[in-house]
């Protein structure tokens, strides 16, 4: 764990692919909107590079993440959530996200306003049981 810089590493005891199809069917099971799934290391071999299976989700609710950009505009620039899926050098997979209270703290976020990014900790934890 990073949590020094605000970051997370879960271990994950699936494959990148297997890891992230969990965290999408757990987004779905909620309601919560997949923005996007970037898939860096795809996007690599496109240029000719090598790059270990690595894949950000990026997903959010408007109605969750909205008064948290009301209350401070710069939180725009962490949201939507990600959960970044990816493989080490050792073959280990990880999830990793920004904490809740890093963000709270980084951008001056009120507290009651991050009940509504705390998911993101429990969307984990749930996706490599």
């Amino acid at each position: 764990m990073r949590t020094d810089i605000g970051i997370v590493d879960v271990a994950s005891p699936y494959s990148v692919e297997e890891t992230v199809n969990h965290v999408i069917a757990l987004l779905q099971a909620r309601g919560i909107k997949l923005f996007a799934n970037v898939d860096h290391s795809a996007e690599a071999v496109k240029v000719g590079l090598k790059m270990r299976p690595t894949k950000l989700l990026i997903f959010g609710s408007p109605k969750a993440g909205t008064p948290l950009m009301l209350a401070a505009p710069s939180a725009a620039i962490d949201l939507p959530l990600k959960v970044l899926v990816w493989e080490d050098d050792q073959g280990k997979v990880w999830a990793s996200y920004n904490t809740p209270e890093y963000l709270q703290k980084r951008h001056g976020l009120p507290m009651d306003l991050v009940k509504n990014i705390a998911v993101v900790s429990t969307l984990v934890q749930k996706a490599v049981e």
